[in-house]
């Protein structure tokens, strides 16, 4: 069971990331601005780093999460299959349960201190005309 998936899901990865190239190529070319100004300001820095980790762990979890219940689907009735995929849901949940209890921390943070710690306006880099 597991073979006809790997069969039928890996032509549809190789062609999801052979259509992704040319946009790929069109981006670098025409969407990567020639001048950027510097950043010069190290909490701009770090609140960037922190929303970035938030969002890249958040993301995981949910894939991790997809992965587990696609893997006790293609299980079959298979005991340590169904075991495996799981311990995979239940890490998976374990993580997004810490990471949004992150995110909690640190707007309670924001609200008792009066700071900005991810709150802070995001400047998008343009092109000068």
């Amino acid at each position: 069971m597991l073979k006809k998936a790997r069969k039928l899901i890996s032509p549809l990865v190789a062609q999801a990331v052979l259509l992704a190239i040319p946009t790929a190529a069109f981006a670098a070319t025409q969407l990567v601005p020639d001048t950027i100004k510097p950043i010069n300001d190290i909490v701009v820095v770090v609140r960037t780093i922190i929303r970035f980790i938030l969002v890249i762990a958040f993301v995981a979890a949910f894939i991790m999460l997809l992965i587990g219940g696609i893997r006790w689907i293609t299980a079959g009735g298979d005991e340590k299959g169904v075991a495996s995929a799981r311990n995979m849901i239940t890490a998976a949940l374990i993580g997004l349960v810490i990471v949004l209890v992150a995110y909690a921390i640190i707007k309670l943070v924001e609200t008792f201190f009066n700071v900005d710690i991810i709150t802070g306006g995001v400047t998008i880099p343009t092109i000068k005309d």
